[in-house]
């Protein structure tokens, strides 16, 4: 379940509240039931995946792949796998820290773990959502954002592309009003 934070130490865990908060700027939020029977659920909880397996968590959630390939356009899926033992982890994620934009819409589909968005609002204030199981947000093109983990540095989310020529990272100097992995959520 999503929970918004503000840098002065406001929280805001009511779903419509959150969504009106986020609307502002263009960003979907929604909570879709994630699937899981049998050899997925078992999936769901390990660190590393291959291909293989891979895919058949993703055809598990593929409904919604209809959808958004239907309503949005989306072309294709995958599944990124981010653990604490991952080699290489630490510079992955200090590309994401940096505030920056893409030149896509950037979908996520929480499937295991959790993350942390964090959204330059239209009049500069900023805030950071908690991501966890079964959200689904649609951070819509060139909207300031960065991504962290939280202290559990794990996450699987489905990501759903129209292309993939939008998703170098444009980074644009604006500071952030909160220090990394200091707030309530890390």
């Amino acid at each position: 379940m999503a929970v918004l934070f503000w840098p002065e130490g406001a929280i805001v865990n009511k779903r419509e509240e959150i969504s009106s908060i986020l609307d502002k700027c263009g960003i979907s939020l929604d909570f879709w039931p994630v699937r899981s029977s049998g050899r997925t659920a078992t999936l769901l909880d390990e660190d590393t995946l291959g291909e293989e397996e891979k895919e058949a968590i993703l055809s598990e959630q593929d409904q919604y792949f209809a959808q958004l390939r239907a309503s949005h356009g989306y072309m294709a899926r995958d599944l990124i796998v981010i653990y604490p033992g991952m080699p290489g982890l630490s510079g992955l994620l200090d590309r994401f820290l940096p505030i920056h934009y893409h030149e896509d819409d950037e979908v996520r589909y929480i499937v295991d773990g959790e993350g942390v968005f964090g959204f330059v609002l239209p009049e500069g204030s900023q805030v950071e959502l908690l991501v966890e199981k079964g959200d689904f947000i649609r951070v819509p093109r060139l909207l300031e954002h960065w991504f962290r983990l939280t202290g559990r540095r794990k996450i699987k989310a489905v990501r759903y592309f129209t292309g993939t020529a939008g998703w170098v990272p444009v980074y644009t100097g604006t500071p952030s009003l909160f220090p990394p992995n200091t707030s309530s959520t890390a």
